[in-house]
């Protein structure tokens, strides 16, 4: 699993480097610099969790079953999260209404916080 998590971890670091060129540079004319600013709180949090995925990879002692959660945790709060926000930062280019699904936001955030509270309680509770 560790092997599955640190080649998650380093693919969404690296998609994030290319969405954050693409929010700096190929939206600049599309959509508005709010928007834009809102597509880069999603690369953000996409970054700050790839790390996250590369720390717990490295991460052999504490339960795997925490392990394994977390990580699940951050692949759908990230999809939830930072997917619908790059969806509501370019509504504007595509006919779906991302604002129908403005709702998973914040349950992708709540995924995200609960896989840090996770991580922080399977490390707390380990006995060294």
């Amino acid at each position: 699993m560790s092997k599955q998590i640190l080649i998650s971890g380093i693919s969404i670091g690296v998609l994030a480097v290319i969405l954050g060129a693409f929010g700096a540079h190929g939206l600049k004319e599309l959509v508005s610099p709010e928007n834009i600013a809102t597509f880069e709180t999603g690369v953000r949090y996409q970054m700050y969790h790839g790390l996250f995925l590369l720390f717990l990879s490295q991460l052999g002692s504490i339960s795997p079953k925490i392990v394994k959660i977390s990580y699940w945790l951050v692949v759908f709060g990230l999809i939830f999260f930072s997917g619908s926000i790059y969806g509501l930062a370019t509504n504007i280019l595509t006919s779906f209404d991302f604002k129908t699904i403005a709702f998973i936001t914040p349950i992708g955030g709540l995924l995200l916080i609960v896989a840090w509270v996770i991580l922080l309680f399977g490390i707390s509770s380990k006995e060294h």
